[in-house]
């Protein structure tokens, strides 16, 4: 019974060794183009340049395998530029792809990136940071149209290479995308009662802030106005709005804003007024989610502070459940207690609260994790 039941066993293994070779053929063609054979030129020149060959092959192995690379034309260019050996070797590290790029192109990248930049050092700065955005080496004309138009609008020059370094695909597209987007922004500014001689300050912080918002519709930003419009903001407090959240009113959703405000206004028990004057206070209410406001909120009350005290101090919001029970419980130690007074003290940067703490002149106590040791005396 068992030779008969192991030599059925055999023929099935046998028929399903019929049926795989298609598959096996498919990992073994697999294999061979992940396991592509090195120039080793290429290899060779990146070693001499004290690149981490073990890093470029687990990262970007196949970079290795092409058959044209221009590794000692790229570090002479970077060498040029004022890079040293470590410098030219962490750029290689980070963004193998680099070498793969024609010199006429690399050059061509550095002409056009150098004219929004102070000198060699900055871009070298850049490219160290960015090395991907700069040997995206493409589109010169769009790039080129995309860098004089923002230089028209007599934007500074850092935050015009930083858009470059940050968000180059906003430069790789045609002029024409950027310009309705900043038409549609300025239009926006002027429209809430924005001053004309601010608007190039304005628009600086604005693209500083959020590199990416040339890359956001023109319409998103209509949409998010025309709502906040129907919630019965005024013109005042829209701009208000727009330059608290700058960039990221480019990015909140109608649907997602009426559910953070009916949730706040719920939790709160407040007026339609109240709510506004919530928002202006703590506009991030508008672009938190859901679940973080409702988790934010009863992290508060469950540290007992009370829904009034919130509505007072709305910007509480902007702080997570876990800095909240620190702050308070640091406030507790020097013998202050949150719950009976302002939350004011514990909202802001950690900055803003330190200076805060600073500024009650506490008393100080017994440290908690040791009640017996002695008070120290001001004179100590």
């Amino acid at each position: 019974m068992l030779r008969v039941t192991a030599a059925s066993l055999c023929t099935s293994c046998q028929k399903m060794r019929l049926l795989l070779p298609s598959s096996a053929s498919l990992t073994s063609t697999m294999a061979s183009h992940s396991k592509r054979e090195e120039n080793q030129r290429t290899v060779d020149s990146l070693y001499e340049l004290s690149v981490d060959i073990r890093k470029v092959r687990k990262l970007k192995g196949w970079v290795l395998s092409e058959t044209t690379a221009y590794v000692s034309e790229t570090a002479g260019l970077l060498r040029d530029m004022g890079a040293d050996t470590a410098v030219i070797a962490n750029i290689l590290e980070s963004h193998p792809e680099a070498v793969l790029c024609r010199p006429e192109d690399v050059l061509a990248q550095r002409d056009l990136w150098g004219s929004v930049c102070s000198n060699q050092h900055a871009l070298l700065s850049i490219i160290e940071k960015f090395p991907a955005s700069f040997f995206t080496v493409s589109n010169h004309s769009n790039q080129r149209a995309n860098i004089l138009y923002l230089q028209s609008l007599r934007l500074n020059k850092k935050i015009i290479s930083k858009l470059m370094a940050s968000a180059p695909q906003s430069f790789s597209r045609p002029v024409e995308r950027n310009q309705e987007v900043i038409h549609t922004l300025r239009e926006t500014y002027l429209d809430l009662g924005g001053d004309e001689g601010n608007l190039r300050v304005w628009l600086q912080k604005l693209l500083s802030q959020n590199p990416y918002i040339l890359l956001r519709p023109a319409e998103a930003w209509r949409d998010s106005l025309g709502f906040l419009r129907e919630q019965g903001f005024t013109t005042e407090e829209l701009l208000s709005l727009v330059s608290s959240l700058r960039a990221s009113i480019s990015e909140l959703k109608p649907e997602a804003m009426r559910q953070a405000l009916a949730y706040v206004q719920g939790a709160l028990g407040c007026s339609e007024d109240e709510l506004k004057q919530a928002v202006i206070r703590c506009p991030a209410i508008l672009y938190y989610s859901l679940p973080t406001l409702v988790g934010r909120f009863q992290g508060l009350m469950d540290a007992g502070v009370s829904v009034e005290q919130v509505k007072e101090s709305p910007n509480v919001l902007e702080l997570t459940t876990q800095i909240v029970l620190y702050r308070i419980q640091k406030l507790a130690s020097y013998g202050y207690d949150v719950r009976s007074g302002s939350l004011d003290v514990i909202v802001g940067t950690k900055k803003d609260f330190e200076v805060s703490y600073a500024k009650l002149n506490l008393r100080q106590q017994r440290p908690l994790f040791n009640p017996v040791a002695p008070l120290r005396t001001a004179e100590e």
